[in-house]
């Protein structure tokens, strides 16, 4: 596990970036994430990053982008819309998660 300065103070993160401890992350730092990646977060970005917060925490799994649209309710256009090219790692790379199985 690597630590790696973001936002102004010391995260854990794996080899590409992703947090790996679910507690490191807050809403401040979604925003350093996100514009890490060319994303200024709007309320639309934060409510499908809460709710994959939501969903992890429950399950125990990042969501994948067909569970964020069957579950979460959001249309795939749209989260596509959001978070262009990749939306699902995009996604969880914001909220915090690890990548979800399956995401290249």
């Amino acid at each position: 596990m690597t630590v790696a300065a973001v936002a102004g103070r010391e995260v854990h993160v794996d080899e590409e970036g992703f947090l790996t401890q679910y507690d490191e992350w807050d809403e401040e730092l979604a925003k350093t994430l996100a514009a890490n990646i060319g994303i200024e977060l709007t309320e639309a970005h934060m409510k499908a990053v809460r709710f994959l917060r939501a969903d992890f925490k429950q399950t125990g799994e990042t969501p994948t982008l067909r569970r964020c649209t069957n579950v979460g309710g959001f249309p795939t256009k749209d989260l596509f819309q959001l978070f262009p090219a990749k939306p699902a790692k995009k996604m969880a790379y914001v909220a915090g998660l690890p990548k979800p199985v399956g995401c290249v």
